[in-house]
């Protein structure tokens, strides 16, 4: 039994069954026993593997996308870079990387920024960045942002922030909830908290009992916090993640380890605990905060759309077999729409002020508002 567990079960008994939210916040978050306290998330050694880690041209691309961006809001001569959630550092070692190349007076003129509450994480940022650390600043949140100019990027970044879970009875939609079973045990409850139905997907009026809906206000809450930013100062903010483009209901909760699925209750604060994002609910708060929010594209949309398979063919043409079917195998990764690849399941959304027009693949989005 995981240290978190035994925390989790003396306080459910003390204090009555936590939220899922709650649940997901202190697994991943708990100061002592937390997942991103404690363990080591990323990469091959880790538990499970991001975009930046399958392939350099994830950040190259990327980086790509970020020179017109520069150039759409006027190339400012000072702006922000920042990453909410950097990970390991090599998203922003492979963007930083590249920008050197292609636009050396925009990597000059950013200030670079790390948005990150672990400090061993922090370490382990550094020690990939190498010496690129010297010009770059480590915060906790955006509020620390000075008013200025910004680049958002964020991949992987939503899903773990907590969401809530609906349960629908014949009592109307109730509150899912982690209690304690007659074992002892962690395991499933019924709450008395309900949700307003304005909040709800078309879909929910006609779903059977039994069906469950995720509400993730903590998420809305930061893109309507880099929206507020992004219309004061002026900028945009590149979001990648999994999940749905438009609001549905569903259980999407999971757990990761060792980079295979588990039961969410099996080893709290050792496994990643996630849910997919509902990026129509997204493109709503976005709207809030005064910003557009655009159309949601796919991660492999959005990689072909910037050359992903020229780049590859130009990193393979001088080199073997083997390292040709390497770059092969990354562009099905990033790209592919199997069940193990990125392609379709990872969806990109871009937020810009509302003079600016997003740089392509990106339109406006059509749709602002709930289907409820």
């Amino acid at each position: 039994m995981t240290p978190l567990k035994q925390h989790l079960i003396r306080r459910i008994g003390i204090e009555g069954p936590l939220s899922i939210a709650d649940y997901m916040a202190l697994c991943l978050f708990h100061p002592e026993h937390g997942y991103y306290v404690g363990e080591q998330p990323f990469g091959a050694d880790g538990d499970f593997i991001t975009a930046p880690d399958v392939s350099q041209m994830f950040g190259e691309l990327t980086a790509a996308w970020l020179v017109q961006a520069w150039q759409a809001i006027g190339s400012p001569p000072s702006f922000n870079l920042c990453e909410i959630g950097p990970g390991r550092g090599t998203w922003m070692r492979d963007i930083t990387s590249t920008l050197s190349k292609l636009a050396p007076a925009m990597l000059d003129d950013s200030q670079i920024l790390l948005v990150e509450k672990s400090a061993r994480l922090a370490d382990a940022q550094a020690q990939v960045l190498g010496s690129l650390t010297d010009r770059i600043d480590w915060i906790e949140n955006i509020a620390e942002l000075k008013g200025a100019p910004t680049l958002f990027i964020a991949n992987e970044l939503f899903d773990a922030l907590p969401a809530r879970q609906f349960v629908k009875t014949g009592h109307g939609w109730l509150e899912r909830m982690v209690g304690l079973d007659d074992s002892n045990e962690l395991a499933m409850a019924i709450g008395s908290a309900s949700i307003d139905n304005s909040l709800l997907p078309l879909d929910a009026a006609t779903a059977p009992d039994g069906t469950v809906f995720e509400y993730a206000p903590a998420r809305e809450a930061l893109c309507q916090q880099m929206a507020e930013h992004i219309q004061a100062h002026r900028g945009f903010a590149l979001i990648f993640d999994y999940g749905h483009a438009h609001s549905a209901v569903g259980d999407t909760l999971q757990a990761v380890r060792r980079h295979k699925y588990e039961q969410i209750f099996a080893h709290p604060g050792q496994a990643d605990l996630t849910s997919h994002v509902d990026f129509q609910a997204l493109q709503i708060a976005a709207a809030a905060g005064g910003a557009k929010a655009s159309d949601i594209v796919t991660q492999a949309e959005f990689l072909l759309g910037l050359g992903l398979l020229e780049r590859a063919g130009a990193l393979g043409a001088d080199k073997d077999d083997k390292t040709r079917q390497k770059i092969t195998q990354d562009v099905n990764r990033l790209a592919g729409s199997g069940h193990d690849q990125m392609g379709q399941l990872f969806k990109v959304m871009c937020l810009s002020d509302t003079p600016t027009i997003p740089p392509a693949p990106f339109t406006p989005a059509k749709v602002q508002e709930t289907d409820g």
